[in-house]
């Protein structure tokens, strides 16, 4: 690598006895008496050498001068005499009005070069030209004011021009530039050259030109006013002020003849009337032809001296200073596609690629009722812009806005203090430009507003070019009135959180009863909130679900257009009530997780023993009968039964996420989010790409989780379940094959059965006789499974009395006993003893129970009232007798996850969303997503085993 290694050498870094080789891009000396030429690339004879010979670059020979002719001509081959005196360059020089004369007329070297002064009479009124070389007529306004080529006072010199000096010229200009940011004002060469000339030719002869550079002026000093300044602003106000008897341009008031269009007028609420008093007179689509579709702006562009360059479509990146593809940067006039541009870029290049400043007045192209194209005049708001030293145009209220007209992208000229510095002190960037375009409130056809561009200077002081940077953005934005779009949400949030309201009272009511409590305590309120926290997720989850359907529909699919995306910053609220709804519905989860975790259940085993065995008793040395022992395993075969269907649902999560991801990414989904018209679900590679829209973003992904998980559900309803695996209602048949019931509370006073007592009798039997049972059962030669005679009716929500749960928890003391106090525990027994004993007593009371045995703890079996199952509460309260209601639906499942898959699915979507709205990735919120959901439910699974060994009395070690 070091073989092919150079040093970097430029030009500028030769010095003055060394030339930049262009062939060995490296610097060489200069030949004896020699110095660096202009541009840096060759060699030159010093001041008083003529030239011999040159091939150029070093191939420069250089000759003295004898004493009597030191003086050498401007193309530097020969000596002459100078009687004037010599340059610093050596070349003779003349006085002013005088041109030098090198040659005769048929080009013979003079000896001695001559000074002949210009003939500034009437006759001739010449003068020198800038390079001293010939006569030329001399500037007119010498000759209307001087009748010469003289301006001698009182006559006014300045710019370059002579003006007669009299009253009601415009006052003497201040030629400074105020640089707001940095807190500078600088005395610009270009001003004091040409402010005071361009303000007198534009007063005293209507000089378009000299009107147009007064403008220029104003328009690099901000055009900032002050009552009280003369700058370039204040004489181009004077002058508009003064010129009203000319009358106006187009019947425009702001638009005088001679002078640039620069302002709108001062005053107040003028600019809310310009931006929305009239509408823009064509109509746009999001799928038509080219010229109902593409925004077709145009602009005049102007030189800082006034002259008229040309008209120029802003199509092919005219306003856009970081460089694209033209096809991307034409995508930023497609109607209705959101456009966002910004990159740094090197303060060298920006002065390398605009050293010389153009001024552009913007317009709107447009087809006429006759044919004919017209133009609509864009405003500009400068967020730099003073008056008497406020910026007046950085607040939202526009009725205080001034507007304006022409501005410009970069200006390196007015930050030169003098015409010899390469580079300005400093320069004035147009870092932030947007077009912003806004649609007319209730239109059906595509009616839009005046646009507006919005410009942000930046001031930048030079130091070193070639390290410094500038932050740099364009964006047409897109926006209409959303302020009945925000009384509708609001007005549909009131309403559902009202009902949300009554709703939760209702829970609160139901859970009141089915605690078996009357009283209003600091619980029962708590028990609100957590009930209205889950009702108003869910409606937060529906308003802002719809919302994000809303507009993804309404806007992608319309023609003419009606509808436009809300702004990033009018989807704050949005964003807001989806915080709110996760924050809720992560409050309720962990509601239902920690109900879920905290159920007394208990497995009711139907079996009897079979006959008699002889055992020994222990201590005692003797031999007695006693009845056979019943199996504990299909007991402990139920308990993992239930402990593997806690946490199944009614869909696949790992499926969910992945068919979302799939749908979004690789389908191409996540391209209808995007701020732009296009329903496309593909785009190139080389099309540009519009910023995300977070409510389209929340709309899209939303859709996709609601609409798959919909199908899922259908398909392991009708078909999985049906023909494969129902995991609930296998569970219910095992419960009846093993002879075992499942006796649940989820309220204290309220809960579910699961009748799983044998037909049979006996369920603890060999495979032969098994089949044969199942076999009677099919061929309906036995009695049916339900818990009243003739009836199949295994599953109950049951609502218990007060003694009964009494009686259920003084049972259920022996265990909890255990853990208290060992002066409480009984000495005679060990843990192992108490728990078998509780298991016995609590099943043989339970099975009492269910057999009607104790007529002070009954029961009935109802139907549940349709209002009752509508409202989830229970009108009668079990006082004397429990009750047992019907249950055809396994409403069981409301402990477990698969009963609470609607809670499980708007948490998952909104964590999705959350993350997704945060990080703007799918792929990262379906990984997370995946990940919260695995991590819960392993939550789910340890605990909830926990809590079955606990209350079952079933060994923790035998659930697997």
């Amino acid at each position: 690598a070091r073989g092919f290694s150079v040093p970097l050498q430029r030009p500028a870094d030769c010095g003055a006895q060394r030339y930049f080789d262009s062939s060995r891009l490296a610097c060489a000396p200069c030949g004896a008496h020699q110095r660096q030429g202009a541009g840096g690339s060759s060699c030159v004879c010093e001041p008083g050498y003529r030239m011999v010979s040159s091939s150029g670059g070093f191939s420069v020979t250089c000759e003295k001068c004898p004493e009597n002719m030191s003086g050498v001509t401007q193309d530097g081959w020969n000596c002459i005499t100078c009687p004037k005196g010599l340059t610093s360059k050596g070349n003779c020089k003349c006085h002013n009005n005088e041109i030098l004369v090198e040659r005769s007329v048929d080009g013979v070297l003079l000896n001695e070069a001559l000074c002949m002064r210009c003939n500034g009479s009437e006759q001739s009124f010449s003068a020198s030209d800038a390079s001293g070389s010939r006569c030329v007529r001399c500037e007119k306004t010498f000759i209307q004011v001087s009748k010469s080529c003289d301006c001698n006072s009182p006559n006014i010199l300045t710019g370059g021009l002579c003006f007669l000096a009299h009253e009601g010229l415009p006052p003497k200009g201040v030629a400074a530039v105020r640089f707001a940011q940095l807190g500078i004002t600088l005395a610009s060469a270009w001003f004091l050259k040409n402010l005071q000339s361009s303000a007198f030719a534009c007063w005293l002869y209507s000089n378009i030109t000299a009107c147009q550079a007064l403008g220029n002026m104003c328009v690099m000093n901000m055009n900032s006013l002050s009552s009280s300044s003369t700058d370039a602003c204040g004489l181009f106000q004077y002058i508009f002020v003064s010129t009203a008897r000319v009358g106006v341009i187009h019947s425009i008031p702001y638009w005088r003849h001679n002078l640039p269009w620069l302002y709108y007028g001062d005053q107040p609420g003028l600019a809310s009337q310009v931006l929305e008093k009239n509408h823009f007179p064509t109509a746009f689509t999001f799928k038509g032809t080219d010229k109902d579709v593409k925004l077709k702006f145009i602009a005049a562009s102007f030189d800082a001296a006034g002259n008229f360059l040309k008209w120029q479509s802003l199509e092919g990146g005219l306003l856009q200073l970081c460089p694209d593809t033209k096809a991307k940067l034409n995508a930023a006039y497609v109607f209705g596609t959101t456009y966002q541009q910004s990159c740094k870029i090197s303060v060298s290049k920006i002065l390398l690629d605009f050293a010389n400043p153009v001024f552009y007045d913007v317009f709107l192209e447009y087809n006429g009722g006759n044919g004919q194209q017209h133009l609509w005049a864009v405003p500009v708001v400068n967020l730099n812009l003073q008056y008497n030293d406020k910026f007046v145009n950085q607040g939202s209220n526009m009725n205080n806005w001034l507007l304006t007209r022409r501005f410009f992208l970069v200006d390196a000229l007015s930050g030169k203090e003098n015409d010899l510095e390469k580079q300005p002190r400093v320069i004035r960037i147009a870092s932030k430009i947007t077009i912003s375009i806004r649609l007319v409130s209730h239109t059906q056809r595509g009616t839009i507003y005046p646009p507006l561009i919005t410009v942000a200077y930046t001031d930048v002081l030079i130091q070193n070019p070639e390290t410094q940077s500038v932050m740099v953005s364009f964006a047409v934005s897109y926006e209409m009135n959303q302020s009945e779009a925000q009384i509708q949400t609001d007005i549909a949030l009131g309403v559902l959180g009202g009902l949300a309201v009554l709703r939760s009272l209702l829970k609160t009511a139901g859970w009141k009863r089915r605690t078996g409590s009357s009283i209003i305590d600091l619980q029962t309120v708590f028990k609100f909130l957590l009930f209205y926290a889950g009702d108003l997720a869910n409606v937060f989850f529906i308003i802002t679900m719809g919302t994000g359907i809303y507009w993804l529909v309404f806007f992608k699919a319309q023609q003419f257009v009606s509808v436009l995306l809300p702004l990033p910053s009018q989807e704050e609220d949005f964003v807001t009530y989806i915080a709110c709804a996760f924050s809720l519905k992560a409050l309720q989860f962990l509601h239902l997780l920690v109900s879920q975790l905290t159920v007394d259940i208990f497995f009711i085993d139907w079996e009897r023993p079979k006959g008699k065995v002889l055992k020994a008793v222990e201590g005692e040395g003797v031999i007695k009968s006693a009845a056979a022992p019943v199996s504990i395993w299909r007991t402990y075969f139920i308990a993992n039964e239930w402990n593997e269907i806690q946490t199944v649902r009614k869909i696949n999560p790992l499926f969910q996420v992945l068919a979302v991801l799939f749908f979004l990414e690789v389908v191409g989904f996540s391209n209808l989010a995007l701020m732009d018209a296009s329903s496309s679900l593909t785009r190139s590679s080389e099309s540009y790409v519009a910023p995300w829209s977070r409510i389209l973003r929340f709309g899209v992904s939303a859709a996709l989780w609601v609409a798959i998980a919909i199908l899922q559900v259908i398909f392991f309803a009708v078909i999985y379940e049906r023909f494969v695996e129902d995991k609930i209602s296998q569970f219910v048949d095992l419960c009846c094959v093993s002879n075992i019931s499942v006796f649940l509370l989820s309220h204290n006073c309220f809960g579910h059965y699961i009748h799983g007592r044998s037909v049979h009798g006996h369920a603890d039997t060999n495979m032969e006789e098994m089949n044969m049972n199942l076999k009677r059962e099919a061929e309906n030669l036995c009695s049916q499974r339900g818990l009243l005679p003739n009836t199949d009716g295994q599953t109950f929500q049951i609502s218990i009395s007060r003694k009964m749960r009494l009686n259920y928890d003084w049972i259920h003391e022996t265990l909890t006993r255990k853990r208290g106090p060992a002066r409480l525990l009984d000495s005679s027994a060990n843990t192992s003893e108490q728990s078998t004993r509780a298991y016995n007593a609590m099943n043989k009371f339970l099975c009492s129970f269910i057999d009607h045995v104790h007529k002070e703890m009954d029961y009935i079996v109802k139907d549940k009232l349709l209002l009752e199952r509508i409202l989830g509460m229970e009108f009668m309260e079990p006082i004397d007798k429990s009750i047992f209601y019907n249950d055809e639906g396994q409403s069981f499942s409301d402990v477990l996850y698969y009963g609470n898959e609607t809670t499980l699915l708007i948490f998952d979507i909104l964590f999705f969303s959350v993350v997704d709205l945060a990080s703007q990735s799918f792929v990262l919120a379906a990984i997370l997503t995946y990940l919260q959901q695995e991590i819960f439910r392993f939550i789910r699974n340890t605990l909830g085993q926990k809590n079955l060994a606990s209350k079952t009395l079933v060994d923790q070690r035998f659930l697997i």
